[in-house]
């Protein structure tokens, strides 16, 4: 079982993986699926390496892993919004003290056009690889 995966569909419609102890029989791994649950054994290599959207796995007629887009966008929402509130807080700060806090605003308002874009492009985007390529930018 070293070079091989057990995966079956969670609840919310994602995949879980499990990854074998050395030497595990595969007895013992499915030992970690839960009752009832449909499960298949794949090859390690069945298994994205990217995690980058980790949390939009789910099965495709139980075959393969697939990366759900509607759930791969959300998640780059997120790290969108994650990303413009990091640049968002020294601004914040600077808003405060009013012999910067113009500077500030003019330098806010840059960031929210620069994030307003981002999340066109995130609603734009036809596959992952559009969403990694947007994800890896911010």
């Amino acid at each position: 079982m070293e070079n091989q995966r057990v995966i079956y569909p969670t609840d919310d419609g994602g995949v879980a993986v499990v990854v074998p102890a050395p030497d595990a029989t595969l007895e013992q791994v499915l030992k970690a699926v839960p009752a009832g649950k449909p499960y298949k054994v794949v090859s390690v290599d069945d298994v994205p390496s990217d995690r980058t959207f980790r949390n939009a796995w789910g099965e495709e007629n139980r075959m393969s892993i697939t990366i759900n887009i509607v759930k791969a966008k959300s998640i780059s929402h997120d790290k969108r919004r994650a990303a413009r509130a990091a640049e968002f807080a020294p601004l914040d700060i600077k808003a405060t003290i009013p012999a910067e806090a113009a500077a500030a605003e003019t330098a806010r308002q840059a960031v929210r056009e620069k994030y307003a874009t981002i999340q066109t492009q995130i609603d734009a985007a036809a596959d992952v690889g559009a969403l990694k390529t947007i994800v890896e930018g911010l």
